[in-house]
């Protein structure tokens, strides 16, 4: 029996940026995190790179369970009261709200190790509870490819944009009370974004929405709490993250998601290092020097959604590792020659009207980073705008919808390789030699441990983007494809067993890494990840 669902609601402007709002949430704690947390830790706090590693890195281990428990739970609220009153994935942002301003505890200076652990901890809670069911939420408002490449490209221009405040407001709160290199500067900006924080979230919640329910679902009785099946969610819930990694491309995918990000984890770490060491920068000049590689960001994620969309994703990545090798390669060119710099204000440096203008030091300081932010712009785009298709090809193979799974085990994947990837950076730091500033006093380094920093910032990024390249090199998931996913996808629902053509055939099996005869549940896959009979799924459309 065909029956209906609820009419398609299509996203307007605001619905777009509504929804990528959140990513001032998402990317912008992360900016901070990523490109201040360290270099606050190990200057003004008098930890040693390897603790501040361990405090950025444990944290992330933990969220081997926390991350795919939540968008485990959030995709089983479906058809319970507070699924159908409050919303399956709502119910989460609500709860974070009163509580992301806590973000500024972590950067009160003088606590103990203990201390910025436990705060650390409590906050990745939070921000995992926002960041998995809101990174489901544009899969759930639209099944158009393009719609979705919309809804991606708002969120990475709301990203690199509270990447921009990131960095720059360091320099602004310095300019305005002063403190060249003092711990308060970074209290005052993390106060500001926590606050930020909880306006965001809110702002998604008003202007966003979830997948509407089918006439069939509405005939589900909601259920209670279920203490015996809540048990039994760890078994079920491991054997989903498993049954992802079954997906062909999204298996793709991960080296594609992981090469771009592990390799940003590595230079965030350690770059402010390697201005303060190697071009002897002080917090102004690490300041500016990241906000015009965020600028250079912005301006990549603008160009990234449209090329996305021509050439794939695959293509797009590999030029973006280009540049942000160059980048990397000039960095290198610069520890060797070590050319001197007339001015530590950038801005100044770069001001034709202004007396400390000097061409070469625009030259060494503003080029590598200009080209470093036009390939990470493209990288952090690339893997989130592939994101929105991937439960689209497990649809087809398990006929269900899990955008929470996939979610889960995405930042589930990145959190673990991102906690090895920093504890590893914060190790090799300390093991070159590496001396951490006592409450931000200058400490001269020795030879070693500043080509140890040097070697880190450029032969890590680019031996993980290598990788990445390599691993996704068969990577076949563009609008083309997409397309032809879609159409195969409304033709098992309607009860077809047989492609519409053996080149259709072939796109989904090389998609979904099955045979067309097992799609739509018709393989191991679907009864490994169900410990009890799933609702009759409808035969007409689902929006």
């Amino acid at each position: 029996m065909s029956v209906t669902s609820s009419p398609m609601r299509s996203p307007r402007w605001y619905n777009y940026w509504g929804w990528g709002s959140g990513d001032m949430l998402g990317a912008g704690a992360q900016a901070v995190i990523t490109g201040w947390l360290f270099y606050f830790f190990t200057t003004f706090c008098d930890l040693t790179p390897v603790e501040a590693g361990l405090i950025l890195g444990l944290p992330r281990l933990l969220e081997a369970i926390t991350c795919p428990l939540i968008g485990y739970v959030s995709d089983n609220l479906r058809h319970t009261w507070i699924g159908r009153k409050i919303g399956r994935r709502k119910i989460f942002l609500l709860i974070t709200i009163p509580l992301l301003p806590s973000f500024a505890l972590i950067f009160v200076s003088g606590q103990t190790f203990a201390y910025y652990l436990t705060i650390f901890i409590f906050f990745e809670l939070l921000y995992t509870m926002f960041l998995i069911p809101w990174e489901t939420l544009a899969a759930e408002m639209t099944k158009d490819y393009k719609e979705k490449a919309k809804f991606a490209g708002a969120r990475m221009l709301v990203a690199q944009s509270s990447a921009i405040l990131a960095s720059y407001l360091p320099t602004l709160i310095i300019n305005r009370f002063g403190g060249q290199d003092s711990a308060q500067t970074f209290l005052i900006m993390a106060t500001i974004f926590g606050l930020l924080f909880s306006l965001v979230v809110l702002i998604v919640v008003i202007l966003t929405w979830e997948r509407p329910y089918t006439e069939d679902e509405k005939a589900v009785v909601a259920k209670p709490l279920d203490w015996g099946a809540a048990l039994m969610i760890p078994v079920k819930m491991f054997r989903d993250l498993s049954s992802t990694l079954r997906i062909r491309a999204f298996r793709q995918h991960l080296s594609i998601y992981l090469g771009g990000y592990i390799s940003q984890d590595i230079f965030n770490t350690a770059f402010p290092i390697f201005v303060a060491t190697v071009m002897a920068g002080a917090t102004v000049m690490i300041s500016q020097m990241m906000t015009a590689m965020y600028v250079a960001q912005l301006v990549s994620v603008m160009i990234a959604i449209h090329l996305v969309i021509r050439i794939g994703p695959v293509v797009a990545y590999r030029s973006a590792a280009a540049f942000f090798t160059v980048a990397l390669l000039l960095l290198l060119v610069f520890y060797w020659v070590r050319p001197e710099m007339m001015s530590q204000d950038l801005f100044a440096v770069v001001n034709p009207a202004s007396s400390a203008f000097d061409l070469s030091a625009v030259f060494w300081l503003l080029t590598p980073v200009i080209l470093a932010g036009l390939g990470r712009g493209t990288l952090n785009f690339v893997p989130w705008s592939v994101y929105n298709y991937l439960p689209d090809i497990d649809e087809a193979v398990t006929g269900q919808r899990r955008e929470g799974i996939f979610a889960g085990v995405m930042t589930l994947v990145r959190k673990l390789a991102q906690s090895g990837a920093i504890i590893l950076t914060g190790w090799i730091i300390e093991t070159g030699g590496y001396v951490s500033p006592v409450a931000g006093a200058g400490v001269v380094q020795t030879p070693g441990a500043v080509a140890t920093v040097a070697a880190l910032l450029v032969i890590g990024p680019i031996a993980v983007m290598t990788l990445g390249a390599i691993l996704s090199w068969s990577f076949r998931l563009d609008a083309a494809s997409h397309q032809v996913l879609m159409n195969e996808i409304e033709r098992l629902r309607a009860g077809e067993v047989s492609p519409s053509s053996p080149q259709a055939q072939a796109v989904v099996e090389d998609l979904t890494g099955w045979p067309y005869a097992k799609l739509w549940g018709r393989n191991p896959l679907v009864s490994e990840t169900r410990l009890q009979p799933e609702p009759k799924r409808p035969s007409g459309p689902e929006n």
